[in-house]
């Protein structure tokens, strides 16, 4: 058993969540609970997954997608209400870190997925530090095997723009909507840019530039 003001100290330091602009409130978002004995954790606070944490009796739902986010409306009705609905007649807390949890050094989504892989990260830069570079291991030098590695890992097939035959060696990589970061990543010199989604430009761009792209789904 703990507080959730414990838990919220121990995430909102360890994530150091104060050095990030994000485009949604980092932290509690829906107050359950004042005791916490079970938490259940998504990707997304979708609906699926708050039934999931009412079934499994959490007091807790920690997130990396919560429900309020600058671009949607403020006014809590039809999905917004349902899911909020779902979390307060449990009494279910929940708790969303998006930026802070992608760029953690050691718990972020970058730096597991560099080292689930086999990635050697080497440093992190650009807007907020949130892109990453390194080199490929040898196993993983052409656009093909790394995509086999990825999916293989993800247990999902990505999409691959490039050359399937060039060789690969410096990777830049920043997982879910990053596609817009991918000039950065040419501009540092990678020779393939992976990401969870991408739009037509790159399409075009990696095309253009002989810089490979890989979008290995948001969610993967």
């Amino acid at each position: 058993m703990a507080l959730r003001r414990e838990i919220l100290a121990w995430c909102d330091e360890t994530l150091q969540v104060g050095l990030f602009k994000d485009y949604a409130p980092n932290g509690l978002q829906v107050e359950g609970k004042e005791e916490i004995a079970k938490i259940a954790t998504s990707v997304t606070a979708s609906k699926a997954a708050i039934d999931f944490a009412v079934e499994q009796g959490a007091d807790l739902l920690l997130v990396h997608h919560g429900m309020f986010w600058k671009s949607e409306p403020a006014a809590i009705t039809g999905w917004k209400k349902q899911r909020i609905a779902a979390l307060l007649a449990h009494g279910i807390n929940l708790i969303a870190y998006h930026l802070p949890l992608d760029a953690h050094p050691e718990f972020g989504n970058n730096i597991q997925l560099a080292q689930r892989i086999g990635w050697i990260h080497e440093a992190a830069f650009g807007d907020q530090n949130l892109l990453n570079i390194g080199t490929l291991p040898e196993s993983q030098g052409s656009l093909k095997t790394l995509s086999a590695r990825i999916a293989a890992e993800t247990g999902r097939a990505p999409t691959a723009i490039g050359r399937q035959d060039k060789p690969l060696r410096r990777i830049a990589w920043c997982t879910g909507g990053a596609q817009g970061y991918f000039q950065a990543a040419i501009d540092a010199g990678a020779d393939v840019y992976v990401t969870g989604e991408i739009s037509e430009a790159q399409y075009h761009l990696a095309r253009e530039t002989d810089t490979a792209f890989i979008s290995a789904g948001h969610h993967a």
